[in-house]
């Protein structure tokens, strides 16, 4: 059960071990959300559902999978375990209670730490060293179940929520056989969360990505890191006698610089960097690729060279103009 990218190498190995190693697990059946009409009226095309029908498995995309004939459709399927993964719809007792073994889902972060729709960004946000994909047996409450299995990865500093996902995404292929595994032997450990560390993850709003140049040069980059592929962090570039200007920093690393200017002030580069160097609360954020609003992304000297001129520039929000 699941629906995006991360989802896709799990379930892409479990298919293809069902059809071609006797010995391997059977797949009996996908489900996955509908396909969805985006912008301009163009129909999304779902994965997972492409990759069931290409390797022979039923697959169902119902609008509410907690529906009577749903709850039908899978205990006619008489699969032993729920395999779920970026699945989008929240289940019911009455369906978690189907499966002989019980419904497992992979989660991005290392429970309790980032319960929620987006712990791969909190995790990159917050700076951790480390990462991690959890495997849990899902109950009612949110990501709140015990744990059977987590595998971890180093951080570093070019991770983007975007790498971070297709890494734990890979990553959770190995765990998740080694779960089956334990589960079919009656071997698996399950290991109550700890409630005193349990932290939220939200699902990332859009004004989120707006930069707050008071915060420290290493906070920016984390932030900034975090919002790719999406909302993209975001900021405005303040010229005198200007309209601010929507900018989008797709790259950036913390300077190793200092300065008493306001925070978002575009200072000088040292040593002949052609990086754009803005101050920040803490340190300087010195920035490699810039998009303005309405065209392509450009890298710093570029936009320097096109926008800055000699003037004094600043960053800020829309309202400190």
């Amino acid at each position: 059960m699941g629906t995006g990218a991360f989802a896709l190498p799990t379930f892409r190995h479990l298919m293809e071990a069902s059809a071609n190693d006797p010995d391997a697990h059977d797949v009996v059946g996908v489900f996955t959300q509908p396909e969805r009409t985006g912008r301009g009226h163009h129909r999304h095309v779902n994965p997972v559902r492409v990759l069931g029908e290409e390797h022979g498995v039923p697959v169902f995309q119902p609008d509410r999978v907690n529906d009577p004939e749903m709850l039908d459709a899978l205990r006619a399927l008489n699969a032993d375990v729920f395999v779920v993964a970026a699945y989008g719809q929240i289940m019911k007792q009455v369906l978690l209670d189907i499966p002989r073994l019980g419904a497992f889902n992979l989660h991005g972060s290392l429970l309790p730490k980032y319960r929620g729709a987006a712990p791969v960004q909190f995790t990159i946000w917050n700076g951790d060293p480390v990462g991690g994909v959890t495997m849990f047996q899902i109950e009612p409450a949110l990501d709140s179940g015990p744990m059977v299995g987590v595998v971890e990865t180093a951080i570093t500093a070019d991770d983007t929520s975007a790498t971070l996902m297709s890494r734990l995404a890979e990553l959770s292929v190995e765990l998740t056989v080694d779960v089956l595994n334990k589960l079919d032997l009656g071997t698996a450990d399950f290991v109550d969360q700890d409630a005193d560390f349990v932290t939220l993850a939200p699902k990332i709003q859009k004004h989120e990505g707006v930069i707050d140049w008071g915060k420290s040069a290493v906070e920016i980059d984390c932030h900034i890191r975090a919002m790719q592929p999406w909302p993209k962090a975001s900021t405005w570039l303040l010229l005198p006698q200007r309209k601010p200007l929507r900018c989008i920093l797709q790259g950036a690393t913390v300077a190793q610089a200092s300065s008493r200017c306001e925070a978002g002030t575009v200072i000088d580069a040292p040593d002949g960097s052609s990086d754009l160097h803005i101050v920040t609360g803490d340190g300087v954020l010195a920035v490699s690729m810039i998009q303005p609003e309405g065209k392509k992304p450009m890298d710093a000297a570029g936009f320097a060279n096109g926008y800055l001129g000699k003037q004094t520039a600043r960053f800020g929000s829309n309202s400190d103009s």
